[in-house]
């Protein structure tokens, strides 16, 4: 059996332990999954409503064009519908760009550490992968410059950045597109654009008249808490999404996921409520770790990883043990580091308490 030779060295992605087989091999009454950057406090209440109507179009594809989703989305950010494509979450939308514009004859360039399927995409294309090392968890926009040459198709810039939940702000991230070479994709993953809350974090959307080649990713998954129904969005020039728009899927994304997102698209006082509480519960890993006098990276999203000064497997094993699932800072990048999804504000004040255990 052949396949590719890129695929030779690739494994799946790995999601976090699933709560029951936690519960079930630690013999653990409630487990608490803190691991993958879920909202803790689910969706808009509009989302179930809309789901049960729809139960009896099951029998039926979906549009594959996602006409309605589509006219709100673009209505929502300000943009044509022509702009727009959808995924089977931010991730397809990732696959689809690198399945249209990627060759084994070019690369790719992203910081490291950050999310990783830019570089598992790249890898199935043969496409070579130049990595240039964050410095203290923010892209380092000026090396990824240097790294362009003539063979680069595109640039990856995930902002906030994932694990570290860091920001490239508007002042660098304008002047690095006003360098990229104009036949050089920039990618500006904005999958936790919802949570941001510094002033100066990019405002990317008028920037896609003046850059045809910016393409601009966000997601339902994350504060639109739309995770299990997998549906994001790509925003780029109209001549762009053209091109690419044949490397998707025909009914990518189903009837359940379009209209769930588009009900929770109309509820934006759900989504600030829950920025709200984000920040809230921010403040309170903020101040453990000052307390404790842990290194910990300023986040604008809805996880924290924090620097514990020990192997993170270790802080791993013994909050799983205690019915956390968290996200060890070893697979990550951050080999003495733990990313903790923030929950509620009971999840988070239970944790906390066992990280003061830990750590006393």
């Amino acid at each position: 059996m052949r396949v590719k030779e890129t695929m030779l060295d690739l494994v799946p992605y790995q999601p976090g332990k699933p709560m029951e087989d936690v519960k079930r091999e630690l013999g653990l009454d409630k487990v608490v999954k803190l691991a993958s950057n879920e909202n803790p406090y689910g969706c808009s209440p509009a989302v179930k409503e809309t789901i049960e109507k729809s139960f009896q179009d099951l029998s039926i594809y979906p549009d594959g064009y996602a006409r309605q989703l589509r006219q709100s989305v673009a209505e929502h950010l300000g943009v044509r519908d022509t702009q727009l494509i959808f995924g089977n979450g931010s991730d397809e939308v990732i696959l689809i760009l690198c399945r249209s514009i990627l060759s084994k004859d070019d690369n790719i360039v992203t910081a490291s550490p950050t999310f990783p399927q830019y570089r598992h995409n790249a890898v199935i294309e043969g496409t070579e992968i130049r990595e240039v090392p964050s410095v203290d968890g923010v892209h380092d926009l000026d090396a990824m410059l240097e790294a362009i040459d003539e063979k680069t198709k595109m640039v990856f810039v995930c902002n906030p950045n994932n694990p570290t939940g860091t920001y490239v702000n508007d002042e660098k991230f304008n002047r690095f597109i006003e360098k990229v070479p104009e036949d050089v994709f920039v990618v500006s993953d904005e999958a936790y654009f919802e949570y941001v809350a510094a002033d100066d974090y990019p405002d990317t959307l008028p920037l896609l008249e003046q850059y045809p080649n910016l393409i601009i990713l966000r997601t339902f998954s994350k504060a639109y808490g739309l995770a299990s129904l997998r549906i994001g969005y790509g925003v780029a020039h109209e001549a762009l999404i053209k091109a690419v728009d044949p490397g998707r899927e025909p009914f990518n994304t189903n009837t359940l996921a379009q209209r769930a997102a588009l009900a929770a698209l109309k509820d934006q006082q759900f989504i600030r409520d829950c920025f709200e509480k984000n920040r809230a519960e921010m403040k309170k890993y903020e101040g453990f770790c000052k307390e404790y006098g842990y290194k910990y990276y300023p986040s604008q999203a809805n996880f924290i990883l924090i620097d514990f000064n020990i192997p993170g497997g270790e802080v791993f094993d013994r909050l799983l043990k205690k019915g956390f699932i968290t996200r060890n800072g070893e697979a990550l990048g951050f080999p003495t580091a733990v990313r903790i999804t923030l929950g509620n504000r009971e999840q988070n004040d239970q944790i906390i308490k066992e990280l003061k255990h830990i750590s006393s």
